[in-house]
């Protein structure tokens, strides 16, 4: 997908057929900041990048926040990025505005991209992103259609991640927009890092303090915890999962009719199209100045056709945070 007017979710979209260069001029050097590698989602983007870097033959290395909360961290992560020998920089944020002081006066030395989640775009050259309005929207279209206004008033639990975050933000929106004409209500919201203990113990708490919700919608960490505690409090029947985004748990999931449905933002495509965008860039060739993949809504119905290699690093990857160009 690409927007009319790049960064603006807004403005009109259209699909376009994407063809990545085939090799890099040399071997450039890209140093590309993380949120964290906590979960299988940004695993999945890590190996999106390396595969691409090494296909180019050009040098990366990633450097890794530890969590959301951490922005003091990212910070000082992406300043020695820019102190550093490297040709640009890729920044999958973890706050919408709180790097823009940072990222104005690095984008004077070098291109700054970002990836994954929106960041203001001051000194941003370009984005790997999809809408995360339109994402929280399409989940939230799906479960008012099962609960359409004036049927039985349906209870929700509402779990979208870390306070603060762009992306959580986005989806939030879009998410509530879909809802409001419906019979659903949301009941509690609990905010949190997407660290799979700290999603457990919220998800524990929601359901001693309110046990009467029919559903917990939000992050895929939330949703892989759900599972298990929601078959621990025998309450399978009664309580329904839904997730804001797609993990090889969530997947798995959906699968076997424990998650009920799942937005996916193909975060694989996301990691290649990002290094792709940069080599661009610093070969002065044509790109996409906001460009991403395509965002589908998987339940039961269609879990089975989407393209995984687009989705999930192969179970044998590791996290890896060097590549050495050639």
């Amino acid at each position: 997908m690409v927007w009319q007017q790049p960064f603006n979710y807004e403005s009109p979209s259209k699909t376009i057929k994407y063809q990545p260069i085939s090799h890099a001029s040399k071997p450039w050097r890209l140093c590309i900041a993380y949120p964290h590698l906590k979960d299988a989602y940004w695993l999945n983007v890590n190996y999106g990048m390396v595969e691409e870097a090494r296909r180019l033959g050009i040098a990366i290395q990633i450097v890794d926040a530890g969590g959301y909360p951490n922005i003091g961290r990212q910070i000082e992560q992406v300043e020695t990025c820019a102190d550093q020998d490297n040709d640009a920089l890729i920044i999958g944020s973890v706050s919408y505005d709180g790097l823009t002081a940072t990222v104005e006066p690095i984008a004077k030395k070098i291109p700054v991209l970002a990836t994954v989640n929106d960041i203001a775009d001051l000194g941003i050259s370009a984005k790997s992103g999809v809408s995360w309005s339109q994402m929280g929207y399409m989940l939230g279209q799906y479960l008012a259609s099962m609960h359409p206004k004036g049927s039985k008033k349906t209870k929700i639990a509402w779990l979208p991640g870390p306070e603060g975050s762009g992306w959580v933000y986005f989806n939030e929106a879009g998410f509530k927009s879909a809802i409001t004409d419906s019979a659903i209500e949301i009941v509690v919201t609990k905010w949190g890092d997407t660290g799979k203990e700290i999603q457990r113990t919220l998800v524990q708490e929601v359901i001693e303090e309110h046990s009467d919700i029919n559903y917990i919608v939000g992050n895929a960490l939330m949703a892989e915890a759900a599972i298990s505690v929601i078959r621990e409090k025998k309450l399978s029947g009664s309580v329904k999962i839904l997730s804001t985004y797609l993990t090889p748990g969530v997947f798995r999931g959906i699968r076997r009719n424990r998650i009920i449905a799942s937005v996916t933002d193909s975060p694989v495509l996301q990691g290649r199209l990002s290094i792709d965008q940069a080599v661009r860039i610093l070969e002065n060739k044509p790109y996409q100045k906001h460009a991403g993949p395509k965002v589908v809504l998987l339940d039961q119905n269609n879990v089975n056709s989407i393209n995984l290699k687009q989705e999930f690093a192969p179970p044998s990857f590791h996290a890896t945070f060097r590549v050495n160009g050639r």
